[in-house]
């Protein structure tokens, strides 16, 4: 006697969806970095590069700080507010337009 039944694969850990979703944030949470705290002449340094950068239209890689993890992006700066504490950059990879504010940048550099 032949049944047509689907037969499902055994997936460890996939079968309680809860537990999964529980792991992945236990895995994200230990990956978190506290976001460091620059010194006053970092920060100087920090916006002198993204001015030269703004004017002369480099590219820079940017490092920045979001949601506990340290990014770093490549990109040209587009806009810089130090008073609003913004700055807008287009990535190099899907040339999208970001906004972000200064305080979450860690470092600069010209590629």
């Amino acid at each position: 006697m032949y049944h047509d039944r689907k037969m499902k694969k055994w997936r460890p850990f996939a079968s309680m969806p809860e537990q999964y979703t529980g792991l992945q944030e236990v895995i994200n949470k230990q990956a978190e970095v506290p976001q460091p705290l620059l010194t006053e002449e970092q920060m100087e340094q920090v916006n002198f590069t993204l001015i030269e950068a703004l004017h002369t239209n480099k590219q820079v890689y940017l490092t920045y700080y979001k949601n506990g993890q340290r990014i770093t992006e490549t990109g040209f700066i587009q806009f810089v507010d130090s008073l609003g504490n913004l700055f807008v950059f287009i990535d190099e990879v899907f040339e999208l337009k970001n906004k972000m504010r200064l305080s979450e940048l860690i470092d600069v550099r010209f590629t």
